[in-house]
């Protein structure tokens, strides 16, 4: 049933209305073209077709009383008895309201019945429209005369545009976001061409600025305006003043839409003193935020705690604040603030002089966060801590931003850039980790113990890194700051840094005792986390590449069962990927395969670039026989990893030796253009698309397994029986000569012909 039908309306007797104009009520024709909004229009329309109350919510600017219009003239001939609109913006005594509707329905001023009476008897058995727009400032008394009219005029419909719902039985809140980025560029361009004789450019500059716009209609098409002086360059590098750069200059636009700070002030002014103090306190935060942290934040005497929520829920009701449900995880809801409101009440809490103290209070809170999840790293919610920083790096930039500016606090950004090493590390932010942390050793701060974890984090990042001088120096100067102030903490950790940068350095004998004393010094400590496991598996990993296959074997085996049995997957991720080496050293390359998978599938949860470079690079070798242009492809993708990592395999001869050993091996199967062919695209393709493929297709044969009820071996590591013949390229056992004899031909000949020769 098409919307509408079910209200006696003229039919041309094939069941749709007979398109006839309406009898009353013209809507305003637009000025200028309707640009977008084409899923918005017909879901509005749908929306209005179910329900007779509809009300468009959203923040100022967004373009809800421009869309109602829109909708409003596209669903007019529907309704044979007209479609009206009541434009309320004007309107500021509510006592008004009646008369201010019934002139916009078209009945006279000199009637001697009350308005609302008048109303009540005009509209009961007509088939109408009645567009109200802009209600948020007489909510109450809005919400009190649609339900009166709803209830006599069963005909008629309303849709109505407000900041806020009028919250009445039988209302459909239809709430319209920003215009997504294409969207708002094709607006941009549109106003544009009002102004300048040639289009706008660069493109990119463009979408930047609408996307630092938050996409509010109304705020771009400021901004086009703003053309007729300004360069697109000029705009974006003005756009931190915005409400000052969008002061428009139509005359024809409604008052409170005439400037970007209007529109936003006019929901300021309908606030109470608690939701305007609230607001510029929430301003603090970046991205989105959760109910407990504005709890800790922005409460105080003039705002307590247990009303917080209740003024929280004015705000989002007034689309101040929006609920992100897409951001809510554990069952916490989530709220962000558009830019544009944010900056607003930035501008009212520095007026306040709040500013400064709301800032200290958001580092502390995220501060506190980074600590609680450093500890919760160490456990079976690995994941929810990584997905809960990552959720949080935007506050947790904040925080670092503050401490590193402000004199004093040097202390709180080298323990809070030194706490997050789990994520710089272990989730693929090296890049940024070092950033952060080179800033705060750049500080001179008053508490040793802060600075020594920031220099052994370091030191560890910048092994990761593959800068081996630079981690020297760093991890040498948290060994002297520590045993002068008594660290033993710091100097356990320093002196494990040290043995991992042995390790990749093929310093083997020093690492094996470096790493030994670590591991005993965090018994004596009573130290136990996925670090002290982690320390365990680089010294499996130096006896492994030192040949003492055993040891490697049972230290791993325990570092495994260490991990598994705490619910840790990160660290249990390397012990797999070392497990596996033993495994292909010893020639069981089914089992080394099927643990470097499960190695990979870990590491990708963890978006963890180092281990999937690894874990890919030794797959490959492990693929070859199999299927020779995928492990090529596969090199080439953990050359894209090693690229991200900003490494070059440590400079490690036993890394180095297994990607150049495979990759000899399979130039000679695949011919050197094929070869080159299939790696070039592996490193085109890029890491993670790869990795994506080789996890999907892991799943898939230990389902295709389980279905066919082959034995799985999951995780399950004991000590193979097969003896180490047929060691694989890079194990450094087998012979050259024996490698890839049984390797199959590619099918298809790379591009440039069947004789191997390229193209161009």
């Amino acid at each position: 049933m098409r919307p509408f039908e079910h209200h006696g309306q003229p039919s041309d007797g094939a069941g749709r209305p007979r398109r006839t104009p309406p009898a009353y009520g013209r809507i305003p024709a637009e000025l200028n073209r309707f640009v977008g909004r084409g899923a918005e229009s017909g879901a509005l329309e749908e929306a209005l077709g179910r329900s007779r109350l509809v009300t468009v919510t959203g923040v100022g600017g967004v373009g809800k009383s421009r869309l109602a219009l829109r909708v409003a003239e596209r669903v007019q001939d529907r309704f044979c008895d007209g479609v009206w609109l009541a434009e309320l913006s004007s309107l500021r005594d509510g006592c008004l309201l009646d008369h201010t509707v019934a002139g916009a329905v078209g009945l006279a001023n000199g009637s001697v019945r009350p308005p609302r009476s008048a109303l009540l008897r005009h509209l009961a058995d007509r088939e109408a429209l009645l567009v109200i727009d802009g209600c948020e400032h007489l909510v109450g008394e809005c919400a009190e005369l649609v339900g009166a009219l709803l209830r006599r005029a069963p005909g008629l419909r309303v849709l109505a545009t407000s900041r806020r719902p009028l919250e009445i039985g039988g209302e459909h809140v239809f709430t319209l976001r920003p215009m997504p980025v294409d969207e708002a560029v094709e607006l941009f361009m549109e106003r544009a061409s009002a102004v300048l004789p040639r289009p706008p450019g660069p493109d990119e500059t463009v979408a930047e600025v609408c996307r630092r716009l938050d996409g509010i209609p109304l705020a771009v098409e400021l901004a086009a305006g703003r053309l007729r002086v300004l360069t697109v360059e000029q705009i974006a590098h003005r756009i931190e003043d915005r409400f000052r750069l969008l002061a428009g200059t139509d005359r024809n636009a409604l008052p409170r839409h005439q400037t970007l700070r209007t529109a936003i002030g006019w929901s300021h002014e309908l606030c109470t003193a608690r939701e305007r103090l609230l607001w510029a306190r929430l301003s603090v935060f970046a991205g989105d935020f959760g109910l407990e942290a504005v709890e800790y934040l922005c409460s105080d005497e003039a705002l307590p705690a247990d009303r917080v929520l209740g003024v929280l829920d004015e705000l989002v009701a007034q689309s101040v604040v929006v609920r992100d449900v897409r951001a809510d995880t554990e069952g916490q809801a989530r709220y962000r603030m558009l830019e544009t409101v944010r900056e607003y009440g930035a501008g009212w809490l520095e007026k306040l002089g709040e500013d400064h103290e709301l800032r200290r209070r958001h580092r502390d809170w995220y501060l506190g966060l980074a600590t609680w999840c450093e500890l919760d790293w160490f456990g079976p919610r690995q994941e929810d801590v990584t997905a809960r920083v990552e959720r949080d790096l935007p506050n947790l930039r904040l925080a670092l931003e503050l401490s590193l500016e402000q004199p004093g606090d040097a202390q709180a950004g080298q323990h809070l850039a030194a706490t997050l090493w789990f994520y710089w590390i272990g989730c693929g932010r090296v890049t940024e980790g070092q950033h952060w942390l080179d800033r705060a050793l750049g500080t001179e701060g008053v508490h040793p113990r802060a600075r020594a974890k920031a220099l052994w984090v370091s030191g560890l990042v910048l092994t990761v890194r593959g800068q081996v001088v630079s981690a020297l120096g760093v991890l040498h100067e948290c060994l002297e700051l520590s045993e002068r102030e008594g660290d033993e903490t710091a100097t356990a950790y320093a002196l494990q840094m040290l043995g991992c940068l042995a390790v990749v350095s093929d310093e083997l004998g020093r690492a094996k005792a470096l790493l030994r004393d670590a591991l005993d010094r965090f018994r004596q400590l009573g130290e136990l986390n996925a670090l002290v496991v982690l320390a365990q598996v680089e010294l499996a990993m130096a006896h492994a590449f030192d040949g003492e296959l055993e040891t490697a074997l049972t230290l791993s085996e325990e570092a495994r069962d260490i991990s598994a049995g705490s619910g840790e997957r990160w660290v249990l991720s390397y012990t797999l990927y070392l497990l596996a080496y033993v495994h292909m050293v010893r020639g069981d390359h089914a089992r080394a395969r099927e643990l470097s998978s499960e190695c990979l599938a870990i590491k990708r949860d963890f978006h963890d670039v180092l281990g999937m470079t690894i874990a890919l690079e030794h797959l490959a070798p492990l693929t070859a026989a199999e299927d020779p242009e995928r492990a090529a492809a596969m090199l080439g993708a953990a050359e894209d990893g090693w690229r991200l990592v900003g490494a070059r395999r440590f400079g490690s001869r036993h890394f180095e030796s297994l990607a150049a050993t495979s990759q000899a091996h399979l130039r000679a199967a695949l011919g050197g253009a094929y070869y080159e062919h299939a790696f070039t695209r592996g490193r085109e393709l890029g890491l993670l698309t790869v990795v994506d493929r080789e996890v999907r297709g892991w799943h898939a044969a230990r389902e295709r397994d389980r279905v066919t009820g082959a034995r799985s071996t999951g995780t399950e590591t004991g000590r193979s029986t097969q003896g180490s013949a047929g060691r694989l390229p890079g194990a450094g056992a087998a012979p050259e000569g024996e490698q890839g004899q049984d390797t199959p031909q590619p099918a298809v000949p790379p591009p440039g012909g069947a004789d191997g020769r390229q193209a161009g």
